[in-house]
């Protein structure tokens, strides 16, 4: 299964270069350069066997935005984005007892909750198609690609302590995930997203994009020794992202 992975990313890998290089010239040429940068809000959760109860988990993310564009084919205007971002990833377990209703800790009288935070570097590498105005007005994108992640560090946050944890009520017993640092620091997945752009002549262009991100690495190891037999992020991602043109195409009748 892991080398079936792999190879699944390998190929998204191929698939965002490959065409860009296979059909140079045969549309209008572009030769476009722009770069910015991008803030947002990130939902995330782990997608874990066993299954552990989870709400999203909420963070910021944020970075540096690199475009070039290549061609306009037909009415599709073909670019190729790269980024590099700070995300604040992990998950928000929903501690509920067989009723769906809180789980009430003995000695502290609160509900108990708890949070695992994880700080990454994530780098996607995207191939994004895009239909309207390139220098003045909107343009709806889609991209997609493969990205990459870098651990950064972790912590904890949680009401309770965890040798005095009410585990009678607890609808889910799976708590191994608790107290467990995160063991696979390099990440891997594959990222989609749409969106709209505005451009202003010697402005800049500012775009809205939502983008969902599959992981196919897992943060703990899978083999048939280990607790968890899978554990891969799962991201939705709300951003706005501003790019300023670097260099831009000699050509008057690009609108």
């Amino acid at each position: 299964m892991k080398e079936r992975l792999k190879s699944i990313f390998l190929y998204a890998l191929v698939s965002v270069c490959f065409p860009f290089c296979a059909s140079a010239q045969i549309g209008e040429h572009r030769d476009e350069f722009a770069v910015g940068f991008s803030a947002g809000y990130v939902m995330s959760n782990i997608g874990f066997t066993p299954t552990v109860p989870q709400n999203m988990h909420g963070g910021l993310t944020g970075g540096v935005t690199f475009r070039y564009t290549t061609e306009k084919y037909f009415s599709s205007i073909c670019s190729i984005v790269g980024e590099i971002n700070y995300a604040q990833l992990g998950w928000k377990e929903n501690i509920r007892d067989s009723k769906d209703n809180p789980v009430i800790n003995a000695t502290t009288g609160l509900a108990e909750e708890y949070q695992r935070n994880i700080n990454y570097v994530q780098i996607p590498l995207l191939a994004r198609l895009g239909w309207g105005r390139e220098r003045r007005g909107a343009q709806f994108f889609i991209q997609a690609g493969p990205q990459v992640g870098f651990y950064l560090s972790e912590s904890t946050k949680s009401n309770f302590d965890f040798a005095q944890r009410n585990m009678t009520d607890r609808s889910s017993q799976i708590i191994a995930q608790d107290t467990m640092a995160v063991q696979k620091k390099f990440d891997y997945g594959i990222v989609a997203g749409i969106g709209l752009e505005y451009s202003i002549p010697k402005v800049g262009h500012f775009m809205l994009e939502g983008r969902y991100y599959y992981g196919l690495g897992n943060i703990y190891g899978n083999s048939k020794s280990d607790y968890f037999g899978k554990s891969n992020f799962g991201n939705v991602v709300i951003k706005l992202s501003y790019l300023f043109d670097l260099a831009t195409t000699k050509n008057d009748k690009i609108k």
